[in-house]
């Protein structure tokens, strides 16, 4: 049974220029919200309910429009929304199924919504809205993973989705608007965080993850090819910390990154060039994300042992001080929404280990770890520079699989 790579310990997301909704756990598995309204955070977390066994995802596929997703005690995903017209749903939506990672959820388009997850069996599902409900069952892509799924849209009717094969490198598959590929794309390398993906214009991927020597790695497709090896972006960053990336205009990426001393660090593409270097934003963090609500605008969430904390970016400069949102857990205001252990509309959407799938037998009996590599990207695994015991240990661990 392998240990699985989380993506992230909580959720960002921006729906408007002014608008920002953060997503975290308390103590109990409650789903806990806050958010900034153009002016100022909410004093309070607002308490949703529930009984959580994974952080949750969030996204929004319009304005005015917010769908979490995560898994409950009976290891089901479940769903809820916020609209203008009815604020957030009484209930949870159980979609089924039997997941051993957090959900990955995106939007190519308005009411449309994709979800991911690892079933029991350590494949990839899927499953979507398609505007009016969800589909009867969850679909088997096929694989055996190590790491969450991370999945991404650069244009309508596209989605892409990857993961850590069982030997830790990455691999890919595509919705083209008809079908998904027969096959996981090999794309090499040795990480020891879950990957993460984004998308800055129509055709275009940058995937990053964490080497065995604790760097930045970068992939990208270019609408024609992927990048024949693995960027080595430097850097020296915790290992299972999945590293945040987001694009707030063509051609820009901002990526983030805890440190080996904990504190937050970023680095930049301008469309021609990276950063010198890694920014380092300070404090001691075990978990960093990252949205953008408009162009030349960055905020930045991160977990304290004081509980999550922000900082901005206005277009010319950082603000000097983290803002302090508070922990999650010690929220009172509950909306008496039904805990996701509980029946609702879809509970009998089949498990992830049925039989259904969008592919061809051979396609979903086709493991990550089986496939040849992809042309001749180099693995991100020069020598480690920082030598932690524990690192050490999944170091040897990593390599051992590796020659397996």
């Amino acid at each position: 049974m392998p240990t699985i790579l989380q993506v992230a310990s909580f959720a960002a997301v921006a729906w408007s220029a002014n608008r920002l909704d953060v997503f975290e756990l308390g103590s109990s598995g409650k789903l806990q919200h806050n958010y900034w309204n153009g002016n100022s955070w909410q004093s309070a977390w607002e308490d949703h309910g529930g009984i959580f066994t994974s952080p949750v995802s969030a996204v929004s596929w319009a304005a005015n429009r917010l769908d979490v997703f995560g898994r409950g005690t009976d290891s089901a995903a479940y769903h809820t929304s916020w609209n203008p017209s009815n604020g957030w749903q009484a209930n949870f939506d159980s979609l089924g199924g039997g997941f051993t990672s957090e959900l990955a959820a995106v939007s190519w388009s308005a009411n449309r919504l994709d979800v991911f997850g690892l079933g029991t069996d350590y494949a990839m599902y899927h499953n979507f809205w398609d505007g009016t409900s969800w589909q009867s069952s969850w679909a088997s892509l096929g694989g055996i993973f190590t790491s969450a799924p991370t999945a991404v849209s650069w244009g309508k009717n596209r989605l892409d989705v990857f993961g850590l094969g069982t030997d830790y490198s990455l691999f890919h598959n595509s919705w083209n608007g008809s079908a998904w590929q027969t096959y996981w794309e090999p794309h090499g390398g040795i990480f020891t965080s879950a990957p993460i993906a984004t998308s800055w214009g129509p055709n275009r991927l940058d995937v990053f993850g964490i080497g065995t020597d604790y760097a930045m790695y970068h992939q990208a497709w270019n609408g024609t090819a992927w990048s024949k090896e693995w960027e080595d972006l430097g850097g020296g960053f915790k290992t299972g910390n999945s590293p945040a990336a987001v694009c707030w205009g063509n051609n820009r990426i901002d990526l983030f990154g805890i440190g080996s001393d904990n504190a937050v660090y970023h680095k930049a593409w301008n469309g021609m060039v990276w950063s010198n270097g890694w920014e380092s934003l300070g404090g001691s963090f075990s978990d960093v994300r990252v949205a953008s609500r408009a162009v030349n605008r960055l905020d930045v969430f991160a977990i304290s042992s004081d509980g999550m904390q922000h900082k901005a970016w206005d277009g010319s400069s950082w603000q000097s001080d983290w803002d302090t949102l508070g922990l999650a857990a010690v929220s009172s205001a509950s909306q008496s929404q039904s805990t996701p252990t509980s029946t609702s509309a879809l509970a009998s959407v089949a498990a992830p280990s049925s039989s259904s799938s969008y592919m061809s037998s051979s396609a979903t009996t086709s493991a990550p770890s089986t496939a040849t590599t992809v042309a001749t990207s180099a693995h991100p695994s020069s020598p480690a520079t920082i030598l932690e015991p524990v690192n050490i240990f999944r170091l040897v661990v990593l390599v051992l699989l590796r020659l397996v």
